[in-house]
């Protein structure tokens, strides 16, 4: 994909964005906005989105240092939007919330692989049993942030990737 000086800003744009709703809702256990937007990022901006991902990665690690939580973030991410990109053509708010709500379930397993690497199964399998009660939160609150907000924010993107596409020109 050859990058212009709009792909650019656009992700660079969304990224901020997923950085700002990430920092404003750090104080809440696994509570957060960043898979409703990466979802919904894949769905109106396709392989953008791939950017976005990894310069809102490279964003959390210049503030929150680059430690092992990062490389989780490049892969975990990555994850979600292969399937939403799978799950494309759906528009079912219900069957997005269950996939949403389900990464979340999933997340601590997901995160967990570096552990596997760098200190075996037990160092894996204890990162993931001791973050169950927080998987059970990004579960639950992902399934219902996705409910609430996915067919308003869904309309904005779209509006937004449209005029994007029109090179900025008014419907």
């Amino acid at each position: 994909m050859k990058a212009t000086v709009k792909d650019i800003a656009v992700c660079a744009f969304l990224a901020a964005i997923l950085f700002v709703v990430q920092v404003m809702l750090g104080f809440l256990p696994n509570i957060e906005l960043v898979s409703l937007l990466v979802i919904l990022y894949t769905l109106e901006f396709r392989k953008k989105t791939l950017w976005v991902i990894y310069v809102f990665a490279v964003l959390e690690g210049l503030v929150y240092g680059f430690g092992v939580w990062w490389w989780m973030y490049l892969y975990v991410w990555t994850i979600l939007y292969s399937i939403a990109g799978l799950f494309r053509k759906n528009t079912s708010t219900l069957l997005w919330a269950l996939i949403s709500g389900i990464y979340g379930l999933c997340f601590g397993f997901l995160c967990s692989f570096p552990y596997l690497i760098m200190g075996g199964p037990g160092a894996m399998l204890s990162f993931f049993i001791s973050g169950i009660p927080f998987d059970l939160l990004h579960g639950a609150g992902n399934f219902v942030v996705m409910l609430v907000f996915y067919k308003p924010v869904r309309q904005i993107l779209s509006r937004i990737a449209g005029y994007c596409e029109r090179g900025g020109q008014a419907p």
